[in-house]
């Protein structure tokens, strides 16, 4: 078999494969990212351009190697654009570094503020993500185990650590749900 060309569309199989997710996570951010916008042809068969993948790459990055929620990242591309999360997704670690400096900034600006009894003014830089965004693939305080049950024997503490197939069937069961749910409230 050979190799496609860096500019050819890729399907949702190839695409899955290059970012070692299943499809229906793919499927999913199309629900939840407006911006992602692969080109449907009959059947609803997908073509994913090369920007479409760099842009589900850095999707992925802010996502599984950087904490960030669903929330949190929509927060981000709407904040930052689509144009930031293709840097992340093509290794622009100059992107990555911006938006730490510019969270950095914004942080010390929320201190200073705090310090002298007053509101911060941060037009230019974006807010720092609220802790929720941070937690890994959950909207939950930190400190709580899975389900916001709490840590280790139900106690307050460190979140509970899942390996990342434990992770993974999770999610996938999490997905299954929410297309039962909608296949419910279609037939309603």
């Amino acid at each position: 078999m050979t190799d496609k060309s860096p500019d050819a569309f890729r399907t949702i199989s190839e695409v899955a494969d290059d970012l070692d997710l299943p499809q229906h996570v793919l499927r999913f951010w199309e629900t939840r990212f407006s911006q992602i916008k692969p080109l449907k042809r009959g059947g609803g068969r997908r073509y994913y351009r090369p920007a479409d993948v760099d842009l589900l790459r850095g999707i992925r990055h802010l996502l599984y190697e950087e904490g960030y929620t669903i929330k949190g990242v929509q927060k981000i591309l709407r904040e930052n654009g689509i144009q930031f999360a293709i840097a992340i997704g093509t290794g622009d670690m100059s992107a990555l570094e911006e938006m730490t400096r510019r969270n950095a900034e914004a942080r010390q600006a929320e201190a200073d503020a705090a310090s002298e009894g007053q509101q911060p003014v941060t037009e230019t830089s974006p807010p720092p993500p609220a802790e929720a965004d941070l937690v890994v693939g959950h909207a939950r305080p930190r400190g709580r185990g899975l389900f916001g049950l709490g840590g280790k024997n139900g106690e307050p503490g460190e979140a509970a650590d899942l390996s990342r197939d434990n992770r993974t069937l999770l999610q996938e069961a999490l997905f299954d749900l929410l297309e039962c749910k909608r296949l419910l409230d279609q037939s309603r």
